[in-house]
């Protein structure tokens, strides 16, 4: 009996802790569209992104001949501080981003489908309308100074995460490493993820910084 108590007790004390790790935080669809906690910038490394020649071939606005993008914004995303986030939530906003809207946006998010996903994703749960979601993705991305390294790197270099956010922290004033976080895929940098107010203040995020890479040394293809 005592044995049984402990290993139910044990149990318990696991499933807890499940529950609580950020590795197990969700998508929450369908949820009530304003209702959230903070925005994650997400800035992707495009010649990451380029880099796959299948995917480069069918995103020309982003990868084709003659563009030279380095940090591009994936995305201004809701969360929910306990690590869980809002996703295709009910709205009666248009669903189709306009072209004029969207060629707007080209210069920073280059791709009519990359806008109209993020749109339909993500900015639906914002409370915004289109326009003003759009503007507010622009001044988060505005606030963000990008290492001048970066901005042009014209080779491919090997980069330890925790050396990256150490970098964004020194060129942007207030931001710190517990506010943001390193993404990676395939042993390349592919995105860095940074957690803002909804006046876009910078503010702490556990959850989105503990799910971010630490491994070793990551490759960071060149800009083109």
């Amino acid at each position: 009996m005592v044995y049984r108590q402990l290993a139910a007790a044990l149990i318990a004390v696991l499933a807890a802790g499940m529950l609580l790790s950020p590795g197990f935080a969700r998508e929450i669809r369908g949820a009530r569209s304003g209702d959230f906690d903070f925005y994650v910038l997400a800035l992707s490394w495009s010649p990451s992104f380029c880099e796959d020649q299948q995917t480069a071939s069918q995103n020309r606005q982003q990868c084709g001949a003659g563009k030279s993008f380095n940090f591009i914004v994936h995305g201004l995303w809701p969360q929910f501080k306990g690590g869980d986030w809002p996703a295709f939530c009910a709205s009666d906003k248009p669903q189709r981003v306009p072209d004029q809207l969207a060629r707007q946006m080209l210069d920073i998010m280059p791709g009519f489908s990359l806008i109209g996903n993020q749109w339909r994703k993500h900015g639906v749960c914002s409370g915004l309308d289109q326009q003003s979601y759009f503007e507010l993705a622009r001044q988060a991305r505005d606030k963000i100074v990008i290492p001048p390294v970066l901005r042009t790197l014209d080779r491919k270099v090997a980069v330890d995460p925790l050396a990256l956010e150490a970098a964004f922290a020194k060129f942007n004033d207030g931001l710190d490493p517990e506010e943001m976080a390193i993404s990676c895929a395939d042993n390349k940098i592919m995105e860095i993820r940074l957690c803002m107010t909804p006046e876009l203040g910078f503010r702490d995020c556990p959850n989105v910084d503990l799910n971010g890479c630490k491994r070793g040394r990551l490759i960071m293809p060149p800009v083109r």
